[in-house]
């Protein structure tokens, strides 16, 4: 017969294993968060600090933002309305690949905390952003399966 008194040392060295294995993941947890945080800093931002800095102050980081954002929308509308059909398709999936990555980055968004002051916009706009890119991926899949299906036999 086994000694039961071993069974409990056992089980007490087994539960302060454990109870180590999770002070190891909170800190896990710790410095992930604190390697996110110092990341969040995006290039635009320090793309608009810099031209701020080196104007003296007279360009304001919004405006710089803002006129990158217009400049994306312009290249973006060149860029796809001289697609010809034949890379049509390869660049819908493309975009449905770059809608997935839009999706997680949503999905964090929704999924903010909401203890912190500020989080109800984070979470709008990122359940907004989800809607679309949702909507975007499926749309992309129908139009592609369209498009393979003008190329395939008749019967």
């Amino acid at each position: 017969m086994a000694n039961p008194a071993a069974g409990d040392a056992v089980a007490q060295n087994a539960a302060e294993g454990a109870r180590l294995a999770a002070e190891v993941a909170r800190q896990a947890a710790q410095a992930a968060q604190a390697y996110a945080d110092a990341a969040a800093q995006s290039y635009a931002d320090i793309a608009g600090s810099a031209a701020h800095a080196l104007s003296g102050g007279a360009i304001d980081p919004f405006v710089f933002r803002l006129a990158i954002f217009v400049l994306a929308v312009f290249v973006g509308y060149y860029v796809v309305w001289s697609v010809t059909p034949a890379l049509h398709t390869p660049l819908m999936s493309v975009t449905n690949a770059i809608s997935s990555v839009i999706v997680v980055g949503a999905l964090l968004a929704v999924g903010v905390d909401t203890v912190a002051e500020g989080t109800e916009w984070a979470r709008g706009f990122g359940f907004v952003g989800l809607v679309l890119a949702a909507v975007n991926i499926f749309g992309g899949f129908l139009v592609t399966s369209r498009m393979l299906a003008m190329y395939s036999k008749k019967k």
